[in-house]
């Protein structure tokens, strides 16, 4: 069955060409011309996939992910014009998984959902999958499990998004090592991501919110002043 993505863009031209463009993927493309569009043709039918203009009018791009957000984990990149880091990171914090400044090659778009979709594609069937524990608080252990993409914190399972979950592993795959916020640039987004250090940043803090007892004082994350960042088990 074809993966559906829902194009969220108000320009006719740009939405059209992405549309055909997807389509020629292998995707179920729906289109949405404004936010709250968008919005209802999530409540209808939720898609797998979405890519969102920032610029759409009463409900910008941003309130788009931030109400998605609140329900859905799916890979969402951003599309706009607007290319400076302030509007980048603010389309992270809101919950967006990339980003893609205009004029772009449809190409790029495609290859960015590809490297999206490998990053949640399952790697096969595993009877009981191998539990990593993060901290190991006798009331609500942080367990990672990368081979079923969930995180738990006692009984409760996170939200992660899918970028913060592979910046998660990533960092404990090699726990008690720093690694650089290049590295994870180049790991995490595998295409550098602009090469803006910064929007490591802010993922870390956005998954501290999520996996630390105390986010403003973090045990498992650890920034490493110059460096970058640790992960220590507890």
């Amino acid at each position: 069955m074809a993966l559906r993505l829902l194009v969220v863009e108000d320009d006719d031209h740009i939405r059209t060409s992405l549309r055909w463009a997807l389509e020629d993927e292998g995707y179920d493309v729906a289109e949405a011309a404004s936010g709250e569009e968008a919005c209802r043709a999530v409540a209808v039918s939720a898609p797998d996939l979405m890519v969102v203009d920032l610029m759409l009018g009463t409900m910008d791009g941003y309130e788009v992910i931030r109400q998605v957000r609140r329900s859905l984990d799916l890979p969402i990149i951003v599309v706009s014009a607007r290319a400076d880091t302030s509007d980048i990171v603010a389309a992270l914090e809101a919950g967006a998984d990339d980003y893609v400044t205009k004029p772009f090659a449809v190409k790029e778009i495609t290859a960015r959902l590809r490297a999206l979709r490998r990053r949640v594609a399952p790697t096969g069937q595993e009877a009981e999958p191998e539990a990593v524990v993060l901290d190991s608080d006798p009331e609500a252990p942080l367990v990672l499990r990368e081979a079923s993409g969930t995180v738990h914190r006692g009984d409760e399972l996170l939200p992660l998004t899918l970028t913060e979950f592979r910046l998660l592993c990533e960092l404990a795959a090699v726990p008690g090592r720093v690694m650089s916020r290049q590295a994870l640039l180049e790991r995490v987004w595998q295409h550098g991501f602009f090469g803006d250090e910064r929007l490591v940043d802010v993922h870390v803090r956005r998954l501290r919110t999520k996996v630390e007892r105390d986010p403003s004082a973090p045990r498992v994350v650890v920034t490493v002043r110059g460096l970058g960042y640790r992960l220590d088990r507890q």
